[in-house]
């Protein structure tokens, strides 16, 4: 596998410019789909930014021995599922963020129906691709069940109705915060391998350390992305900081203090490292991956 004698920047940068294309594709003008709505969902999902989530589907995939080409369609129908997510998430009724990825939010440029509206279609359009374009049909049927469940009422939006709950009541103990995170970023991003898995058709072990290995980066992310709210440069983020302490919610940080919540973060990277290592030479860029999601400063 070519990915094999390549670093992680490398293979990266090669897959975020077949990422890219296919996006773009998805998007191609449709008879029946109005430009403005095009245009909207286009704004936020070709803007850019670090395509983790795509990226794990494909190193997953590879790592299983899968071919990656095989996994675009299912990389690009998670991006667009949490790019919905992004733009919902930005609502005023929600987090009333101005800015995102260094560019007004979408409900900014389009107002919020179409930002709704863009966030609805780009979540519909993902199952459209994933029972379309995943073969065989047993397995497509298998990754729109896990995206829909990592998604839906016990997933990220059961995380986002927890972290909602948890501004109003507060949070006092690291077992509930985690378990907001498990849902609202950790089960997306295990979701991710878990659909490279599937497409390589791999064994159950392995769908079981990915899993595992999706949940541990998860959080590890999370961890970081409060870090970064606290301490972290606007202009690289691409949004504003301090926005969890404005709306009283109360982050890794806040609770463990930032010596302590590094410690989690780096604790739960090295532990992703070792699962990475049970796929041989084959998740060496998984290992990195997570070593980069440890390090990251935007």
């Amino acid at each position: 596998m070519e990915g094999l004698a390549l670093d992680l920047g490398a293979v990266s940068a090669r897959w975020r410019e077949r990422i890219e294309a296919r996006l773009a594709d998805y998007l191609a003008p449709r008879a029946d789909c109005p430009a403005v709505l095009r245009d909207a969902m286009a704004y936020s999902l070709l803007s850019g930014g670090k395509r983790l989530r795509p990226l794990l589907v494909l190193l997953a995939c590879e790592a299983c021995g899968g071919e990656g080409e095989s996994a675009l369609p299912a990389a690009c129908a998670l991006e667009m599922v949490h790019t919905y997510s992004l733009i919902h998430d930005d609502l005023p009724a929600m987090d009333n963020d101005d800015f995102r990825r260094g560019r007004p939010t979408s409900h900014k440029v389009f107002g919020e129906a179409l930002a709704i509206l863009a966030g609805d279609a780009l979540l519909t359009r993902a199952f459209e691709i994933l029972a379309r374009e995943v073969t065989p049909p047993e397995v497509a049927a298998a990754c729109c069940a896990d995206l829909a469940a990592a998604a839906g009422d016990c997933g990220m939006v059961a995380g986002q109705v927890a972290d909602w709950q948890a501004e109003q009541t507060g949070v006092r103990e690291v077992a509930e915060l985690e378990g907001i995170h498990r849902r609202k970023t950790g089960k997306l991003i295990a979701c991710g391998l878990l659909l490279g898995g599937r497409i390589a058709r791999a064994a159950d072990p392995q769908l079981s350390w990915l899993e595992d290995y999706g949940q541990k980066i998860g959080l590890a992310f999370q961890i970081i992305d409060d870090l970064l709210d606290v301490s972290g440069d606007p202009v690289k983020l691409g949004k504003g900081v301090q926005k969890d302490a404005q709306h009283g919610k109360l982050t890794y940080p806040g609770l463990l203090g930032e010596a302590e919540s590094r410690r989690r973060a780096d604790q739960l990277v090295d532990e992703a490292g070792r699962i990475a290592e049970r796929f041989g030479p084959r998740g060496r860029l998984l290992k990195e991956l997570a070593q980069f999601v440890g390090k990251r400063d935007h």
